[in-house]
């Protein structure tokens, strides 16, 4: 019952919340809240599942904030056989080179309407409307050697006597590095260049978006030129568009301090999926974004947000798959729980990802939760709380860890840990694979580049899984799981990610080459797959915590366990003051509930401690007048 009377206020006021937002010009008040098609659909989403989605959202999401409905990458893209993220001829562009909707799955778009039908009825069930786009220019416009258009005239740009084309801006040799045959950036210097961007977002706000997911000019991919000028650009629409980064892989707080004021979200992670390596590798990153203040810092027009991504919850799809939705989550309750918690304190935007045809009530109740909710839009002060203690920690061995069908490799040590990642071969740092015979019919890949003194990463080979010179590579002896790695990846690295293991398969993403310099390149995408050794800084129990203040004086105390066994993890109430300026709660007698049970522990006098489950959380509520 107080569960139920809490979330009936929550609702009234987040209700003041959207009429507030509404009513002023200032772009992302407050983290950007909605729900994106790529966690379940991948690329293949057609017009009558997005609206199918959209409506739903509407009845059941929009009253808790979730207004963006974004239809993420490739809708360009014709839907047939030999069509993948990574290919070359299968786009559907218009006289200047500009992509348009694929029509066979975007029917409402033929007769050059493009999106504009589909944003009238997003906008009708009062939610705004998303897309995803790359950076620059298309090779296949490249190719096709289209002319540019002015929009100031209606034709051809033209500059020094002359018709400028796709050939005279395209940067060949800076093409997107995980979609090396889709696109490449353009000369903003060029007064072509910008007038075929310029052309781009002028026509995103003609159809009617409200939010535009930017890839591959972030992280690995820099390109503050392109960011700056369609900044520029979007600053002078008529429509206002929130302006969203994506990926963010080796983003640092020094890189984003560079584009953060021009843009509105930006991710600062790699591509998260439903794993629990793919969680945890968040806490690090979250901590120097918060410590650096990039949380609601000035962004364009409003404020910026560091992005952690999506939330891969519910029914789902696999990454690079081309099918819908077919699976359920792997991640468990608990980690789960971890991973709504986390997006909380770190104030990161909430995109959901899951299929909301299927939202099944465990999932409902966990992106609605009226304290999740509360905490990620009006909490301030938020950190990571460094005095929580647990319980001693213990060592583990290297081991594969499973859930459903997909796998994540890591070493999880007192302090240490590795991540199978995969990044362009270019990279300094590939050439760490040694090959090794354990018996005849089974052979050991290692890493043993920069490990000291910690136990390889090893991969195994089974010997009549040859082809030539590729081979499978399973994540253990047991050879149930093989690694995976397709040109669907929408980054250029996972260092600090978890490996993939799929069911092995008679798939080309499963296929991969070891060179005599040491690298393990994929056969099919082309990326190297590296190690990254991290040493966190959390001590042997690996116990993490957050701190916020909430908009009543409130405060938020997040207790998280790491560990692979349960853990008691305990903080002092004298300790809280030491991360909130201008309060002292020493002689302060606090009253605290844990919001995941549902435990009232009444006055707390000197600490708050509970046991928290492997991968979980605890999340306090103490007011302390």
């Amino acid at each position: 019952m107080r569960i139920q009377l809490l979330s009936s206020l929550f609702l009234f006021s987040f209700g003041s919340y959207l009429y507030r937002v509404s009513s002023q010009p200032e772009h992302a008040s407050f983290p950007p809240r909605g729900w994106n098609s790529y966690d379940s659909f991948c690329w293949i989403i057609s017009e009558e599942d997005f609206l199918q989605s959209a409506g739903i959202i509407s009845q059941r999401l929009k009253p808790y904030g979730y207004e963006y409905a974004v239809v993420d990458y490739l809708w360009y893209r014709k839907n047939v056989p030999g069509a993948y993220p990574d290919s070359l001829g299968f786009d559907v562009i218009d006289e200047w080179g500009r992509l348009i909707p694929d029509p066979s799955r975007w029917p409402s778009s033929k007769n050059r309407k493009g999106f504009t039908e589909v944003a009238n009825k997003v906008h009708s069930m009062g939610l705004k409307f998303g897309i995803h786009v790359m950076r620059g220019l298309s090779r296949q416009a490249y190719d096709a050697n289209t002319l540019i258009l002015d929009t100031a005239t209606g034709g051809a740009y033209e500059e020094s006597g002359r018709q400028w084309r796709a050939k005279d801006i395209g940067i060949k040799e800076r093409a997107c590095a995980w979609m090396s045959h889709g696109f490449m950036s353009v000369n903003t210097k060029l007064g072509a260049g910008r007038a075929f961007l310029r052309s781009l977002y002028e026509q995103y706000a003609e159809w009617g978006v409200d939010f535009v997911k930017h890839d591959c000019v972030f992280g690995d991919d820099l390109d503050v030129d392109e960011i700056t000028f369609v900044s520029e650009v979007l600053q002078k629409l008529n429509r206002p568009i929130l302006y969203s980064l994506s990926p963010g892989t080796s983003v640092t707080p020094t890189m984003a301090k560079d584009i953060s004021g021009l843009v509105n979200m930006y991710r600062v992670t790699g591509d998260d999926w439903d794993t629990w390596g793919d969680v945890a590798a968040h806490f690090d990153v979250s901590r120097d974004f918060a410590a650096a203040n990039k949380i609601g810092a000035k962004g364009l027009l409003g404020r910026s947000w560091p992005d952690l991504d999506m939330l891969p919850l519910g029914w789902l799809t696999d990454p690079g798959s081309n099918r819908g939705p077919y699976r359920t989550s792997n991640l468990n309750l608990n980690e789960r729980k971890t991973q709504m918690t986390l997006w909380a304190m770190a104030r990161s935007p909430l995109m959901f990802g899951g299929d909301v045809r299927k939202l099944d009530e465990t999932t409902y109740s966990l992106i609605t939760n009226p304290f999740i909710l509360e905490i990620n839009s009006f909490s301030t002060n938020n950190k990571e709380f460094p005095y929580a203690t647990g319980t001693k920690g213990s060592t583990y061995k290297t081991m594969a860890h499973s859930q459903g069908s997909r796998r994540c490799l890591e070493e999880v040590g007192k302090s240490h840990t590795q991540f199978l990642g995969f990044t362009s071969c270019n990279h300094p740092k590939v050439n760490g694979w040694s090959i090794e015979a354990l018996d005849q019919d089974l052979d050991q890949i290692c890493w043993k580049e920069n490990m000291g003194s910690h136990e390889p990463l090893c991969l195994y080979k089974r010997k009549n899984f040859v082809w030539l010179r590729e081979l499978r590579l399973f994540a253990n002896d047991g050879m149930e799981f093989c690694l995976d790695a397709s040109p669907r990846h929408k980054r250029t690295s996972r260092e600090l990610k978890s490996g993939s293991f799929s069911p092995c398969r008679s798939d080309a993403n499963q296929m991969w080459e070891l060179n005599n310099n040491g690298s393990l390149v994929s056969s099919y995408s082309g990326l190297c797959a590296t190690v990254k050794s991290t040493d966190a800084n959390v001590g042997s129990s690996r116990v993490r915590s957050w701190i916020a203040t909430g908009r009543k004086g409130e405060i938020y105390a997040a207790l998280f366990n790491l560990n692979s066994e349960k853990t008691v993890i305990s903080a002092t109430i004298s300790d809280l003051s030491k991360a909130l300026p201008g309060r002292s709660l020493n002689a302060t007698s606090c009253h605290g509930t844990e919001v995941w049970s549902g435990k009232d522990f009444g006055k707390i006098k000197d600490s708050i401690s509970m046991e928290v489950e492997m991968h979980g959380c605890a999340l306090f509520v103490l007011n302390c007048p």
